[in-house]
């Protein structure tokens, strides 16, 4: 199938196809024509990529998780490093998480005192 019908089976702009075809996640094989045409198999490839997105997953991780992948969730064999890059991932993730809590609470801090100087100055 070419580009076009692949996006509209799979609902991804061909901008993005082409995206992930540069990141090494798909690879279409070119016709006498040169236009990129695509196996029944992308569908499936492009449905995992965009839910291993969804899940925060960097093209680069996806990369490698994808070879594991199947069905449309997608579910994940063990494959080499698979585990060291979900975790490490997920490490990020919670490193980010107290980032940001600890910035809401210097936050609500400022705020407090704000509110209180607006009380005392009254």
């Amino acid at each position: 199938m070419l580009i076009g019908e692949l996006s509209r089976r799979t609902g991804v702009g061909t901008h993005l196809l082409r995206y992930y075809e540069a990141q090494g996640l798909l690879e279409p094989i070119r016709g006498v024509n040169g236009y990129r045409e695509y196996t029944e198999d992308a569908v499936l490839s492009v449905t995992q990529i965009r839910g291993l997105l969804d899940a925060g997953l960097s093209t680069e991780d996806i990369g490698i998780l994808l070879p594991c992948s199947y069905g449309t969730a997608p579910e994940i064999y063990p494959c080499d490093e698979l585990l060291d890059v979900l975790r490490a991932r997920l490490h990020g993730l919670d490193e980010r998480i107290d980032a940001l809590t600890q910035s809401r609470e210097a936050l609500r801090s400022y705020i407090d005192a704000t509110e209180g100087a607006a009380v005392d100055r009254r």
